[in-house]
């Protein structure tokens, strides 16, 4: 379970990254753009960082040691 610890943390902050990109953004005729820009740099930023950690975590391809011959564990 401590896998989901970190996960939910990092969220939590973009989370709090997007509502300040979303709040804090000046008024004018590209303030829909900007925020945009921000929520989906923010979002792909977090998918990328959340598929690698997890990836470290549960890998598809279980990781083995290879020996030199005539030596074992």
């Amino acid at each position: 379970m401590a896998s989901v610890i970190p996960v939910v943390f990092i969220l939590a902050i973009v989370l709090g990254l997007m509502a300040c990109g979303y709040l804090f953004v000046p008024k004018g005729p590209h303030q829909t753009t900007i925020r945009t820009a921000i929520m989906l740099t923010l979002a792909s930023c977090y998918l990328m960082w959340m598929v690698t950690y997890m990836a470290q975590l549960h890998p598809l391809i279980t990781p083995y040691r290879s020996l030199p011959k005539g030596e074992s564990l």
